[in-house]
């Protein structure tokens, strides 16, 4: 279904629509093309469009922090570099950057009020008393983030643009129905198997290995079986959760603390109120008496050519004139100010509701206060700890006798591999990957200096012993491997028996007899949708996809849902009823509009790239992460790719 849509995007429809892009481009811009830039430090090149190798670092931090947390687990870069992650990284920074440059050519370019707009309305800068918009905590995040103001408001901005377009674009297009009859006949077909299974107990067990039968599936699996680098290591910790704890509180401490925090911490009177702006004395009198009276206060600012201002539930700080602020939190609820002479001018208030604030008590907040205390304290103590032992490192003691005259423990590992995995592949808990790159830089012998692992805890770490990639000798891998070479010897017995009887298939003997012949019960799944094929748990997943990929009469084998694998025949494909065909039709146009339309964007994306010619810089993206470039394939030993 999908390779049809994408057959459309290359088709001369898809290509107008890209065209259009691609001309507007060469109207704009094409001289940009020629432009000298200075290209030695940046990742990428796009027009006058930079990714330089800082934002490569910045944005692959963030990309690998997002896989750990969907892996449950620490990565490393060279793991997260193993894993494409780089790869996938750099092109689609490449797409963004080429698309951004290629609307900035064609004129789509949101506006600076529009982008400001947009960012004052998100929640993440908005201070919590207030309620509002605030430049101090704004510039904040973005500093944690390590963005600039610029590079901020500039993915404000493509993003801003990008949706402009696409809805400018996307309005009125829709997918052909023969496109949406395609997608109902796929979901709607229903499909009937005959099986039955080939059970592990119908061929014979394999007889033991031999060590030489042993050796030689060694070999063919070296691959597999081979053990990475694992080294021995010393470390001695510096982490507040193991002084923190048992660290007294100071009870004048706790006092000041209270008193500074107690206004932020406790919770201010807030009002609803309306405030209608007014021209002069006599129009205050005339909205006063209205309101007075209980109108809608829409109504009555309409009258005298104004609008009314609502502000529901709000501190007095919330208010931005400050002598309409004072006035409102004068009345009472229901009361209605006289004229009110404000900073941004006159106008007119009535308070509707009032709800009074509340102090916070010193012992309601103890606690908390209790814990920043201890944390801000065992901060110190941990500092004054790594000073001690950089102290007593610095003259010359080893790294266990300055942990000693520290007053620190310094414990010995068990072999561990730069992914934080033992010698039995299990992942060890509480071991920074950075500790783990600091241990795996060091030579034998080697020991680091104090390092930060950037949670306030700080580590020192020394090798004792390096084990090199190797595979395992057999004695110590022998009950696991031959586990597994009967395993494979069996599967291998159990493939050829279902061979026979699948070709007896083939040839056009029943299914009932073959069955029997296999001294096996026949079995049949009639009516399989891909809706709800997933619910029939006497099949495995694999048996059915199989099935959605069979033709008629075809004979497979598959993997059973319990041991041992089953031999099918897809016996019967069939479609549903017009009427269930033609609603699905129409209900699947609006999401296959949006299915061709990525489509279309995909192909727009890579029709900027080749048109811009970007440039890329595979080296300089290695070097931002801290990698060495990569090796090209059939470059001498040492040699590193250009």
């Amino acid at each position: 279904m999908l390779s049809a849509i994408r057959n459309f995007a290359k088709s001369w429809v898809a290509a107008v629509l890209i065209g259009l892009l691609i001309v507007s481009f060469a109207v704009f811009g094409i001289s940009d093309i020629f432009n000298k830039q200075q290209t030695s430090n940046a990742v990428i090149v796009a027009g006058k469009r930079q990714v330089t190798g800082a934002e490569f670092r910045r944005e692959f931090d963030s990309f690998k922090r997002n896989a750990e947390q969907q892996a449950g687990q620490p990565l490393s870069t060279e793991l997260a570099v193993a894993n494409g992650l780089d790869a996938r990284l750099l092109q689609e920074l490449t797409n963004r950057a080429a698309f951004g440059e290629l609307m900035r050519r064609v004129g789509v370019i949101a506006p600076d009020s529009l982008v400001v707009s947009e960012i004052r309305k998100i929640p993440a800068f908005f201070d919590q008393m207030t309620g509002r918009f605030d430049e101090k905590l704004y510039q904040q995040k973005l500093g944690e983030n390590q963005l600039t103001r610029e590079q901020f408001e500039q993915l404000v901005r493509d993003d801003l643009s990008e949706n402009q377009l696409a809805k400018g674009l996307v309005s009125g297009m829709r997918a052909p129905r023969a496109y949406t009859a395609l997608a109902a006949a796929y979901g709607l077909e229903t499909r009937d198997i005959g099986y039955f299974t080939i059970e592990p107990s119908s061929v014979p067990a394999p007889p033991a290995p031999t060590d030489a039968q042993l050796t030689g599936f060694m070999k063919l699996h070296a691959a597999e079986l081979t053990r990475p680098e694992l080294r021995i290591l010393t470390v001695v910790s510096f982490s507040p959760a193991n002084v923190a704890a048992n660290l007294p509180i100071d009870e004048k401490a706790l006092m000041e603390r209270y008193n500074f925090r107690k206004d932020t911490l406790s919770q201010p009177e807030t009002r609803s109120l309306v405030q209608i702006p007014v021209k002069d004395a006599a129009a205050a009198a005339l909205v006063a008496a209205r309101l007075g009276k209980g109108e809608d206060p829409t109504a009555v600012a309409k009258s005298v050519g104004a609008q009314a201002i609502s502000y529901v539930g709000k501190p007095k700080s919330a208010i931005p004139d400050r002598k309409v602020a004072d006035a409102a939190f004068a009345l009472t609820p229901g009361q209605v100010s006289g004229p009110v002479q404000g900073d941004l001018g006159l106008a007119v208030v009535k308070v509707l509701k009032s709800t009074p604030g509340r102090t916070v008590s010193l012992e309601e907040i103890r606690p908390q206060l209790e814990a920043e205390l201890r944390k801000d304290a065992a901060a110190e103590k941990v500092y004054a700890l790594t000073q001690a032992y950089d102290d007593a490192h610095a003259g010359g003691a080893s790294l266990t006798e300055a942990a000693q005259k520290a007053g620190v423990p310094a414990l010995t590992l068990p072999a561990i591999a730069k992914d934080g995995r033992n010698l039995e592949g299990q992942q060890l808990q509480g071991m920074p990957p950075k500790l783990l790159d600091t241990a795996f830089g060091l030579p034998l012998g080697g020991e680091s200096e104090v390092q930060e692992t950037g949670d306030g805890s700080y580590y020192a770490v020394r090798v004792e012993k390096i084990l090199p990639a190797a595979v395992p000798p057999l004695a110590e891998i022998k009950p696991q491997l031959t586990r597994v070479w009967i395993m494979e010897e069996t599967v291998k017995r159990l493939q050829a028996r279902a061979d026979q009887f699948a070709e007896r298939l083939r040839k056009g003997e029943s299914l009932e007899a073959v069955a029997s012949a296999a001294g096996a019960k026949p079995s049949r799944a009639l009516a399989l949708d891909r809706a709800t094929a997933a619910q029939n748990k006497a099949l495995s997943g694999e048996a059915l996809g199989r099935a959605f990929s069979a033709k008629p009469g075809d004979v497979f084998i598959a993997p059973g849902a319990t041991p041992g694998l089953v031999v099918a025949k897809l016996e019967a494909v069939r479609a549903k009823p017009d009427a269930q065909m033609a609603r699905m039709t129409e209900e699947a146009r609006p999401q296959m509009t949006m299915v061709l339309f990525r489509d279309i964007g995909d192909s727009a994306r890579r029709a900027a790239r080749e048109q811009l010619k970007v440039k890329v810089n595979t080296a300089a993206a290695r070097a931002a992460i801290g990698l060495e470039p990569a090796v090209a394939k059939g470059a001498a030993k040492g040699e590193k790719a250009k």
